[in-house]
């Protein structure tokens, strides 16, 4: 298809499209002359897939492309690549790390959580992950305010991910290819954590008005 064609069927402006063909987020089409290329569905998939990160997701261009990059990474198997994609979305909001002995403490809730679940945490490796720094950060503030966060109050929290995981991963299980399961772990990543916050801040109030 055409430049045209491409932004009717994915919604984008073909403005836009070529703005991302400049950053690299989208792949150069075939080119057929001097002035025009052709682009086929793997293109329209791309688009959809920036377009999750950049304009639903709020993920800025220079992350996107970073997302884009380890979708592409040839060097890892299928699993890393999964990993690295969802490794590269920026969190929604990071405050400091303050080291402080409510940061000791919170490694070490941390860590217990993760023993209980039976998810590997190995030391050293664990804080390579951002999503584990972030988990401890979040403790840490917990435990600065007094509020309750020994693995007891964690682990509802954890058992409650790990069966959000095996949903998600079974809906990414029924895209056919390897590239189309990996755009979908962004997506879906994108896509659901504003979907997980609306149904349990609405779970919050259900549940709040039955009680009171």
């Amino acid at each position: 298809m055409r430049l045209a064609e491409l932004s009717e069927r994915s919604g984008v402006p073909a403005a836009t499209i070529k703005y991302y063909l400049r950053e690299g987020l989208l792949q150069p089409g075939r080119r057929v002359s001097a002035t025009q290329a052709e682009y086929g569905e793997s293109h329209l998939r791309r688009l959809r897939l920036v377009r999750a990160l950049i304009q639903i997701g709020g993920v800025p261009v220079a992350a996107a492309r970073e997302v884009i990059v380890a979708a592409e990474d040839e060097s890892l198997d299928h699993r890393g690549r999964l990993d690295a994609v969802t490794m590269a979305l920026p969190p929604r909001s990071e405050g400091p790390a303050e080291e402080d002995p409510a940061m000791e403490t919170a490694r070490r809730s941390v860590e217990g959580l993760l023993e209980h679940l039976g998810w590997s945490a190995e030391p050293g490796l664990s804080m390579l992950n951002p999503d584990h720094r972030r988990l401890v950060d979040s403790v840490a503030a917990l435990v600065r305010l007094g509020y309750p966060c020994d693995i007891e109050q964690l682990l509802p929290y954890g058992r409650l991910a790990a069966r959000l995981a095996v949903t998600d991963l079974d809906m990414i299980e029924e895209r056919p290819t390897q590239a189309e399961q990996i755009e979908a772990a962004v997506a879906l990543t994108v896509l659901y954590e504003p979907v997980l916050l609306s149904l349990r801040r609405m779970a919050h109030a259900e549940e709040s008005a039955r009680r009171f």
